[in-house]
């Protein structure tokens, strides 16, 4: 069973509509709408705040829906492994170089024309999505927030919450135009990068923030990984469609695993990844923590 057909189930049985199931989560009824026809895949359950609005709106267990979220989404990915996700060039681009200071704009301009989607474009942009995504798992509660997003991106509340929980959902291959316009463009003020260290200053927008501006930088390693690395753990650090979701608790986790001079695929790290987060692996309480005695 799959999340769109539980759903559909228990809005029958409880004789619900739609958009009674919409209100309770917050969210649009074309959102809701999308998800029950399949047109829109389940949002990643460390992504969203929806399933337990929803578990709770059709008295299911709590966690029910998650779990089979998770499910669904790694059977969808594990069918599209093969195809190589795309970027999104011309609106992230142009979002991109417009915040961009304009004391370095046109060199920027001028590196990301020479090298498409290089080191340096993959960087800022990867780097910009982490903060505003930071931001907003942060404040997805907070409605007074949403709605000051809402209204610097000339959306409703319910529409700005459904942009939200797609952004969360999403990584640097698959930003979307309305999220770019809507989203990212209010909350981004405007980023410098010094390219001799590749340390990058994100301002955010003084409204979306409490207190002061708050800057970001970042700095680029030489080389971040170990010398005792395996080639499939390599593998799996350099796929987003693998790795775009892990935390940094839980990359360090993957690190530490041994397996007596086995050498395993990138496939074997995802799974992991996955096993690590499924509560019903662990006794007692979830806390997103893992716990195995493969660690080294």
């Amino acid at each position: 069973m799959d999340v769109s057909l539980l759903i559909r189930r228990r809005l029958e049985e409880f004789g619900l509509e739609q958009r009674e199931l919409a209100k309770a989560a917050h969210v649009t009824d074309s959102y809701i709408s999308q998800l029950l026809t399949g047109k829109r895949t389940p949002p990643a359950p460390n992504r969203t705040d929806i399933y337990d609005k929803m578990d709770k709106f059709l008295k299911l267990p709590s966690g029910e829906l998650a779990t089979l979220a998770t499910h669904q989404r790694k059977e969808h990915l594990k069918k599209s492994l093969g195809n190589e996700p795309a970027p999104l060039f011309r609106e992230v681009r142009e979002l991109v170089l417009r915040k961009c200071n304009i004391r370095t704009g046109r060199h920027i301009r001028s590196v990301f024309e020479q090298q498409p989607f290089g080191e340096v474009e993959r960087l800022v942009t990867q780097k910009i999505l982490d903060v505003v995504k930071e931001l907003a798992q942060r404040e997805l509660e907070n409605e007074a927030w949403l709605r000051t997003v809402a209204e610097l991106g000339r959306r409703s509340y319910e529409e700005m919450r459904v942009i939200v929980l797609e952004f969360l959902d999403t990584d640097i291959f698959h930003v979307s135009s309305k999220q770019c316009v809507s989203f990212l463009d209010p909350l981004i003020a405007s980023w410098d990068i010094d390219l001799s260290t590749f340390a990058l200053d994100i301002v955010l927008t003084d409204r979306v923030v409490s207190g002061p501006v708050k800057r970001f930088e970042f700095t680029q390693q030489e080389n971040p990984r170990s010398p005792s690395e395996e080639p499939g753990l390599r593998e799996f650090l350099d796929d987003p469609a693998l790795s775009g979701t892990a935390t940094g608790e839980e990359l360090a986790f993957l690190r530490r695993l041994r397996l007596a001079g086995r050498q395993p695929t990138a496939l074997y790290y995802y799974r992991e990844l996955q096993n690590i987060r499924d509560p019903l692996h662990f006794r007692g309480p979830p806390n997103g923590k893992p716990t195995s005695n493969r660690e080294g």
